[in-house]
C-alpha cells in the first residue's frame, strides 16, 4: 500500500528532485511503486514597477511530497537520488504522514492555484515609506503610504499639495517605492 512521505531536498533543487525521482523510477522498474512526486506551491501575486504578477512559491522549501510503496529499492532509489538530504523521520527511518496531512498540504496548493483572486499580494513597499505616483490625476507626485489593504489591493498615501498632507487612495499597481 503506498503511502505519503516527505523528502528532504536542497532548497532551490526541488522541482529537479522531483523529476530526477520520476525518472529514475521509471528506468528502474520501479514506476508502479511511485505513483505520485509532488512540491507544494502556492500562486502568489507581486506588485513590480506598479504591474501584477503572478508567481509560484514554495510553501515548504526544501521538502517533496512522494506517494511510495516502500521497500529497499524505493528508498535506496530516493535516498540516492543527487540533491536529497534523506527523509523526514527519526533516525533515518523514513516515516508516513498521514493520508488526511498529505490531503491538506495538497489541497492548500489546490486552492492556492484555483483561487488567483484569493491569492496573497506582496508589494515592496510598507507603512512609512516613501512612494511615488505612477499613474492618474496625481502621477508624479510623491507622498507616505499610510495605510494597506491587501483584501482589496488598495494603498492610502499621503501626499502634499499646496503644502497641505491629503489621503489619497490607489491601488497597489498605482504606486512605487523610492529607493
Amino acid at each position: 500500500m503506498a503511502r505519503w512521505y516527505i523528502i528532504h531536498a536542497y532548497s532551490g533543487f526541488e522541482g529537479k528532485v522531483r523529476d530526477q525521482i520520476l525518472a529514475d523510477a521509471t528506468r528502474m522498474g520501479l514506476d508502479r511503486l511511485v505513483e505520485s512526486v509532488e512540491v507544494p506551491t502556492e500562486t502568489v501575486t507581486e506588485v513590480r514597477r506598479g504591474k501584477k504578477i503572478q508567481s509560484e512559491r514554495k510553501f515548504f522549501p526544501g521538502y517533496v511530497l512522494a506517494k511510495l510503496e516502500m521497500n529497499d529499492d524505493v528508498y535506496h532509489l530516493v535516498k540516492n537520488t543527487p540533491k536529497v538530504t534523506g527523509f523526514l523521520g527519526s533516525s533515518g527511518k523514513p516515516q508516513p504522514i498521514s493520508e488526511a496531512e498529505a490531503a491538506r498540504i495538497l489541497n492548500t496548493k489546490d486552492e492556492a492555484a484555483t483561487a488567483a483572486p484569493k491569492a496573497k499580494v506582496k508589494v515592496d513597499y510598507d507603512i512609512g515609506d516613501t512612494v511615488k505616483v505612477t499613474s492618474g490625476n496625481f502621477a508624479t507626485f510623491s507622498g507616505v503610504v499610510e495605510e494597506l489593504d491587501y483584501d482589496k489591493s488598495r494603498v492610502k498615501v499621503s501626499i502634499s499639495i499646496f503644502g497641505r498632507a491629503t489621503p489619497l487612495e490607489l491601488g497597489f499597481e498605482d504606486v512605487e517605492r523610492i529607493k
